[in-house]
């Protein structure tokens, strides 16, 4: 095919467009594709029920009911940070697990893998999508707890950044591997399975502590370190490192075994 000549109007020279010329900076494309996927994820009534409604109705319950033990101090202050690991994990893990899967057995992962956008492209704009939906959580769920009377650390705001941002990282690699193995139903039924185990028994709302033998094992789950992580420098202000070494060391892990064993279609 010839090249398009288009004359500017008030230049002497015209411009010539080849095609490829007409593809826009590879920023605009990334960030045009985290706004689409993170209005997608908003627009979800399943995504939102997952990543904001549930986690409310936690905090709500834990803050004001005592059945459950959650350590000693003041219930809020302990409950608040764990329903933030849980709504950072909703976000990263499930939601990237199940909305990746079906999008990889309609073959849409494919087709943007061969636009302008490219793959890395498209990985970019979703963990794009995961920060603006994550932050969004984050101040909801913060400007609850706060009304319900939690007293976090304000030097413990930066680690709990650090904490987060690596707690994230971990679940997205993590359901990035699970939505590129299996087959999209069960990437819908495993996802959810693994979210609720992790809030009954994951370290995320009761502190591996709280849970007897099993908290040995839990500590070293992504997900109780993450709960640890961030109960620790929200409470306490101090940088929990073994929760970040352990963060860190399944961020790796996980990225390592999307990268070999990811298929972009089913």
């Amino acid at each position: 095919m010839s090249a398009i000549e288009v004359t500017v109007p008030g230049s002497p020279a015209s411009v010539r467009d080849t095609g490829a010329d007409r593809a826009a900076p590879v920023l605009r494309r990334v960030l045009a594709q985290t706004k689409f996927d993170a209005s997608a994820m908003l627009r979800n009534g399943e995504q939102l029920l997952l990543t904001v409604i549930l986690p409310l109705f936690v905090l709500a319950g834990l803050a004001r009911s005592g059945v459950v033990d959650l350590g000693a101090g003041r219930r809020i202050d302990l409950a608040t940070p764990g329903v933030l690991a849980l709504a950072l994990i909703s976000t990263s893990f499930t939601g990237q697990a199940i909305s990746t899967g079906f999008d990889r057995r309609a073959g849409l992962l494919r087709l943007l893998g061969t636009t302008p956008l490219g793959r890395s492209g498209l990985i970019a704009g979703r963990l794009g999508a995961v920060a603006v939906v994550s932050a969004i959580q984050v101040l909801l769920l913060g400007a609850v707890g706060l009304l319900l009377g939690w007293h976090p650390s304000l030097a413990g705001l930066l680690p709990a950044l650090v904490v987060g941002l690596l707690g994230s990282a971990a679940f997205v690699s993590i359901g990035l591997l699970l939505a590129g193995t299996l087959r999209a139903e069960a990437v819908l039924a495993a996802a959810n399975l693994i979210w609720v185990l992790l809030l009954a028994g994951g370290g995320v709302v009761l502190a591996p502590d709280q849970l007897g033998p099993l908290g040995d094992v839990v500590r070293w789950l992504p997900s109780g370190a993450l709960g640890d992580g961030l109960r620790t420098t929200l409470a306490h202000g101090d940088w929990p490192w073994r929760d970040l070494l352990v963060l860190a060391a399944w961020t790796v892990a996980g990225t390592a075994a999307t990268v070999r064993w990811f298929r972009w279609d089913s």
